[in-house]
């Protein structure tokens, strides 16, 4: 059994999709010591993503999202005689001699159209066709697969829903009271903050957070909230730093930009509380992260959210400032209430698991080559 897993876009992006290609892969590779795994790295990517015996790193000229894909890609493959090639990119080639799987994450393109320029919108013109084309279509939610059979008009049978999972990584950590970190040259204190993760983008809702944590500061100046966002900077995110300036929030409000796992992994820890009040995810993986450390969440109840969040966050209406704001204090005081949460935030992470996720992929590989 040979199997190609397309990774290419991990030399351009570490972001989810990237991370899901990874942890996806490290824990399929020991379940499936039989196979002879290909693992399609860019050129530009010269480390092995995964190395052990049965894994070959087998180096793709074409860029992911390139123009020319349809006809190169399945060019490079021909000597590499995969008997399933798994696309996490969402487009499978149209043109091949393998049986192919594609993973959708979300269809934010779909619901956002403004957020892609030309380039993008060729490449994501073609997830409707590739979707049909494919042997097999996983995606992460139940959500999104609802999403596909409305928008792609792909029956919801044709689609196996597979969870993502928190990296191993993402644990409670015994932090020490007052402890202190420096991250990308801000100092942070331990429970002292309130947490957002996420790249910076319009349908994260930043503005409802913003209006949200005016409000918390008018009503109790006392408290003295402050916000810290851990993110690369998205498309049209000017605005969201216009509100910050417009609600006079710039000393409540901190911008980190992008960090490491580990700082994210202290920040998560000691984080007073973590907030996500998005208007869509496909899954939401820095909601499972949190809980994963025990970070009480108040989470938006919208798209895959509820899904991924269950019982152990508590699930707001995005839009409404109020619900927020009141919630928002009644977390941050209450301490018997943020203990509970940070109980069952490991809890529900652990349904989700790398291993399951590995076991349910491999199967529908399994399906798909019988047939």
């Amino acid at each position: 059994m040979r199997l190609a897993v397309d990774a290419r876009l991990y030399a351009y992006r570490r972001g989810g999709i990237s991370q899901y290609t990874r942890q996806l892969l490290e824990a399929m590779v020991p379940q499936a010591p039989e196979a002879r795994w290909l693992v399609l790295q860019h050129s530009s990517h010269e480390r092995p993503l995964v190395v052990a015996p049965n894994v070959q790193r087998r180096t793709m000229v074409t860029p992911p999202h390139n123009r020319f894909e349809q006809w190169s890609l399945p060019l490079e493959l021909l000597p590499l005689r995969p008997d399933l090639a798994h696309f996490p990119d969402f487009v499978v080639p149209m043109r091949r001699t393998f049986r192919a799987v594609s993973t959708v994450h979300d269809l934010a393109f779909l619901r956002y159209p403004d957020i892609l320029d030309d380039d993008a919108k060729r490449f994501y013109g073609q997830v409707k066709q590739a979707v049909h084309s494919a042997d097999a279509v996983i995606t992460v939610s139940e959500s999104t697969r609802q999403d596909m059979a409305s928008m792609l008009d792909l029956p919801p049978e044709r689609v196996d829903l597979i969870y993502e999972a928190a990296a191993p990584l993402y644990q409670p950590l015994a932090l020490a009271p007052g402890s202190r970190r420096v991250i990308n040259e801000h100092s942070l204190t331990a429970d002292s903050f309130i947490l957002f993760v996420s790249t910076l983008e319009p349908r994260k809702n930043l503005p409802t957070l913003f209006q949200t944590l005016k409000t918390c500061r008018e009503r109790h100046p006392e408290r003295r909230y402050k916000l810290v966002l851990a993110g690369a900077r998205g498309w049209h995110d000017e605005p969201i730093f216009a509100a910050v300036r417009d609600l006079r929030l710039d000393d409540a409000v901190l911008f980190l930009g992008s960090v490491t796992p580990d700082d994210l992994l202290w920040l998560y820890n000691a984080c007073r509380l973590y907030v996500n009040p998005s208007l869509y995810e496909g899954f939401g993986l820095p909601v499972l992260e949190a809980l994963a450390c025990g970070a009480p969440s108040l989470v938006a109840n919208t798209s895959s959210l509820p899904e991924v969040a269950g019982g152990a966050a508590m699930l707001l209406p995005p839009l409404e400032v109020g619900a927020w704001a009141d919630a928002l204090e009644r977390l941050w005081q209450d301490d018997d209430l943020r203990a509970e949460y940070a109980r069952r935030g490991p809890a529900q992470a652990g349904i989700f698991s790398w291993n399951r996720a590995a076991r349910e992929t491999l199967a529908v590989y399994r399906r798909v080559l019988e047939h």
